[in-house]
């Protein structure tokens, strides 16, 4: 969605009265609480007690951005593990991004060169007793295997997301954790986002109206050589260091180095576009349309650039890749009165290219009376669609919220262009939040030091086993619709975690 600048700030100044109409109270209790706004928000408190000594399992593209994000007053960082000497090098000095500034930027030299321990074998992390709790962000095919040998060695995982490569690997991960006594945590981070919350305060209060369509994307382009980074060429001090690891590798599911670093791209060992980026628009659809369970899943993937021959003489480059590299796919969840109407379902529509990022990544929420646009995790704007009491609608108009004729709120047209009180005090709030990352580990780290294991709705981990398990159905179901070329309609049995059926073993699913 190309706006200018204006319609930006049109945008952000109507979403931000918005959530100062819905979080009116809220408001006044974060800037009266004093404390974190993570902290104030998901409903835990400033750590009691010493910080969780935590070991982070892998330390490359995503783990080093944990690693940048975590919370000092929370998790105390006391060993990261890493089979490649390049992601330990990374987790210490960064890579240039501001994302991954590394660990002596962030906790300063004497710490993380002396307090931290460095291990080229995550088994030797995990038989220190002293570690509590481990941060899992290594290669998809391995999750299911080292979260379990995690909580067996008694510490409670924190595991990225996808959860595992099967669903019944994720059915796994749960029982260990119950046979366990452990926590386990996914870091699905959108549940953990002030940005997202919020955005779904609006929703709940109805000022969409009734929604049926969303519209997610993830688009970039990676067809230009060099700029692909799931697919880089492997660094000599890795080479040198694995040499006679191969054996070691396979029993991973690696067939050599290259597999290992660049395991995104290969079927075996990655969940392709879906598993990868799809499934952060999966959870944000989910969440949006009130935390429901899809109903039925398409679509098409494919190689529709790097498998075709003599495409673009420019940009073509050697490519072993097995994932596709566009995806496009629909799902079907059900809307509020389902149950008495079969008729009430809305659309999400998720697309992924490799060719082309003319628009960020992000997710449009379209309702019969507004449509809410997130972009990039940092921003939301906020449009009203046309209506009769105040004609024209859309990208023009600056909005405020009313209470309508049946005393709901309403959203309303405005001829002024100055922000309103509401609009500049959410505004303020707003524009802090973070990604999420810090305040998933936060929530981790209360959990484990306070001892809850209860659901998210009674403070809870908000993404547990079971939260995460859905997410990975809907990202590892449309892999199959698209692989088998078939709409596939979702079975209860596959969100319980004590039921084996799973998706990739179901008869009517893959023939």
């Amino acid at each position: 969605m190309q706006l200018t600048p204006e319609q930006k700030q049109l945008g952000k100044d109507n979403f931000n009265e918005a959530v100062g109409y819905s979080r009116r109270d809220w408001l006044k209790g974060a800037a009266a609480a004093g404390t974190g706004l993570g902290a104030f928000y998901f409903g835990y408190e400033k750590l009691k007690g010493e910080r969780v000594r935590v070991g982070f399992i892998g330390s490359g593209d995503e783990g080093s951005v944990l690693l940048t994000q975590h919370p000092p007053e929370y998790m105390e960082i006391v060993a990261v593990a890493d089979i490649r000497p390049t992601n330990l090098e990374r987790a210490k000095h960064g890579d240039g991004n501001e994302d991954r500034v590394g660990l002596i930027k962030k906790l300063g030299e004497k710490t993380a060169l002396t307090k931290i321990k460095y291990y080229s074998d995550y088994r030797e992390l995990l038989a220190r007793p002293d570690i509590e709790a481990v941060v899992i962000a290594t290669p998809l095919i391995s999750h299911h295997t080292l979260a379990i040998e995690a909580m067996q060695a008694g510490k409670h995982v924190l595991c990225e997301k996808l959860m595992a490569k099967t669903v019944t690997d994720c059915k796994s991960m749960i029982k260990a954790a119950k046979d366990t006594g452990k926590l386990l945590a996914v870091g699905h981070q959108r549940h953990y986002s002030v940005l997202y919350d919020n955005a779904y305060s609006i929703i709940k209060m109805g000022l969409l109206g009734d929604i049926k369509h969303i519209r997610a994307q993830w688009h970039r382009n990676n067809s230009f050589p060099g700029r692909d980074s799931w697919n880089k060429k492997v660094d000599p001090k890795d080479l040198a260091a694995l040499k006679d690891k191969n054996e070691y590798l396979k029993g991973f599911g690696f067939d050599d180095v290259e597999h290992l670093v660049n395991w995104r791209v290969y079927n075996a060992t990655g969940g392709g576009l879906m598993a990868e980026l799809g499934s952060h628009q999966l959870d944000a659809s989910s969440i949006f349309l009130g935390k429901v369970k899809a109903l039925a899943c398409s679509g098409y993937g494919g190689k529709n650039f790097y498998g075709v021959k003599g495409v673009g003489s420019k940009d073509k480059q050697e490519d072993k890749r097995e994932i596709d590299d566009h995806v496009y796919v629909t799902f079907e969840f059900p809307g509020p009165h389902y149950e008495e109407d079969h008729n009430d379902v809305a659309i999400v529509t998720y697309s992924s290219l490799s060719t082309n990022r003319l628009e960020p990544y992000g997710e449009q929420v379209m309702g019969s009376r507004g449509t809410l646009v997130v972009q990039t995790e940092q921003q939301a704007l906020l449009f009203k669609e046309a209506s009769p009491e105040t004609g024209g609608g859309g990208v023009e108009q600056r909005l405020y919220v009313i209470n309508g004729n049946d005393s709901g709120p309403v959203l309303s047209a405005s001829a002024s262009l100055a922000p309103t009180a509401g609009a500049a005090a959410a505004g303020a709030t707003v524009e802090k939040i973070s990604r999420g990352y810090t305040e998933e580990m936060e929530h981790f780290c209360h959990c484990i030091r306070n001892n809850i294991h209860a659901p998210p709705k009674d403070g809870g981990l908000r993404c547990n086993g079971t939260v995460a398990m859905a997410d990975a159905i809907m990202a590892l179901t449309s892999n199959l619709a698209m692989k088998h070329k078939k709409r596939i309609v979702f079975k209860p049995e596959w969100f319980d975690p004590e039921n084996p059926a799973a998706p990739e073993t179901d008869k009517d699913v893959i023939g």
